[in-house]
């Protein structure tokens, strides 16, 4: 018996018990409770501003807090996988449970295969809870477009997009950091249409981690989903702008469909909308949510970027970084983006950003095959397709073939001839952007 068997033998239910708001210090803290046995988990997030405060759709702001949790509650029973979830503070539909069921099924999918584990879909998990309560009827004034900040080059994109729109834009940034400020501040969003509530994991999941509990990769994108629900909601905001690519649709495990980026994807976009129709009283009522960048690739959004130079000293996207703000060039992430950006930029300019030459780094030989070569795994991180780094690579080859680095004498070796990728093959038609910002992407994806 393996450990995840073990774990679901030991443990054989999981609940959520509550999530409750209150107020303290001129803040409001939204708190969850969830338990396995006797571990129980209290994670939080305190959000800047008294709610009592504020004039908002108080009743479509408690199903997205208790939605919240859902997404929330699956980074705590992933620990020990109990076969139960039993709700016992909110109620959900059949369709809901099965919605549930196939965002934890989904987006666990890198955890199950890093882990060895094997699920069957009608078995992983059973949902308890009592049925849903429909929401009354009501339509709300909203206005406004928030944009959340990662603090990477995306991101980055979508504000100066919407900023050439003339949108009024508000900033949403989850635990801010520097990159996450700098680039909201590059991009003149006053202090005043900055959300930034801070999230809290509690530590008992790290305890359990660190007594051989099961752990791994979680739909983080999810939580930013409902989390951005919940606080455009509050601050009657129209549109949520999300700033995920075509490329995030792409499968890491060749022959399979596991996807690091499940909750970044068209399909949870598709269904995150839908259950904001059914479940959270349409877009009359609640903010819509939408990719804005979805009908482009990662090279194209990098070939926009490179437009916005005084953005160059502030962006970061590296994950082993982001506590000191700064790229550790030695990660697949790194590397990615460094050969996007290589693409369009010299490599004294990268060095600028980067404080090296990654294209040097013969080291990381082995990490660029399983960026470009079909039946090696992608690296577990948010990277493009292969057809894009190929394009990138050979673009920066291009600028530096008089004196080529040895990733790019590695590039050069794995394809001795390479016929670029068409642009077209990188649009990606199935999206939602609003009819009135689709000009923003036709006037400068380069068709």
């Amino acid at each position: 018996m393996g450990l995840y068997d073990e774990l679901r033998e030991k443990h054989r239910s999981f609940i959520y018990h509550s999530y409750e708001f209150s107020e303290q210090d001129g803040s409001t803290l939204l708190r969850f409770h969830f338990s396995i046995d006797e571990y129980h988990f209290y994670p939080q997030w305190v959000f800047p501003e008294p709610l009592s405060a504020l004039d908002f759709d108080r009743e479509l702001a408690d199903r997205t807090a208790f939605s919240l949790g859902m997404a929330e509650l699956v980074s705590y029973w992933k620990c020990a996988c109990p076969p139960t979830v039993e709700v016992r503070c909110g109620g959900l539909s059949a369709q809901q449970k099965l919605w549930w069921k196939k965002l934890y099924f989904n987006g666990l999918g890198e955890f199950f295969y890093r882990n060895g584990i094997k699920p069957d879909f009608g078995t992983f998990m059973t949902i308890e809870a009592p049925e849903a309560a429909p929401l009354a009827a009501k339509n709300n004034e909203l206005s406004g477009f928030m944009v959340p900040v990662g603090g990477g080059k995306d991101s980055v994109v979508t504000l100066e997009l919407l900023k050439a729109h003339g949108a009024e834009i508000s900033a949403y940034i989850i635990n801010p950091r520097g990159a996450t400020l700098g680039c909201a501040a590059a991009a003149g969003i006053p202090e005043s249409r900055i959300i930034a509530p801070k999230r809290t994991i509690d530590k008992q999941l790290l305890e359990l981690n660190k007594l051989g509990y099961l752990n791994g990769h979680t739909p983080f994108s999810a939580v930013v989903a409902f989390s951005a629900e919940l606080f455009a909601c509050v601050k009657g905001l129209r549109y949520i702008v999300l700033s995920n690519e075509s490329s995030a649709n792409e499968s890491y495990v060749e022959g399979t469909a596991i996807n690091h980026q499940y909750s970044k994807s068209t399909e949870f976009e598709r269904d995150f909308r839908e259950y904001c129709e059914k479940y959270l009283g349409g877009y009359s009522r609640c903010p819509e949510y939408f990719s804005l960048l979805r009908p482009w690739s990662e090279w194209q959004i990098a070939r926009e970027f490179v437009k916005h130079p005084q953005y160059f000293g502030i962006f970061q996207s590296c994950n082993l970084g982001s506590k000191t703000n700064s790229w550790c060039c030695s990660c697949a992430k790194c590397l990615y983006v460094y050969i996007l950006l290589a693409a369009f930029l010299d490599d004294g300019v990268l060095t600028g950003i980067f404080g090296c030459n990654m294209l040097e780094k013969q080291e990381l030989s082995g990490m660029l095959d399983g960026l470009v070569l079909d039946g090696e795994d992608k690296p577990f991180e948010c990277v493009g397709t292969k057809d894009e780094v190929r394009l990138s690579l050979e673009m920066a080859w291009e600028r530096r073939k008089s004196d080529p680095p040895a990733l790019l004498r590695r590039w050069r070796e794995l394809f001795p001839e390479y016929s670029p990728v068409s642009l077209e093959n990188f649009s990606d038609p199935d999206n939602f952007v609003p009819a009135e910002l689709k000009y923003l992407l036709g006037a400068n994806n380069g068709h």
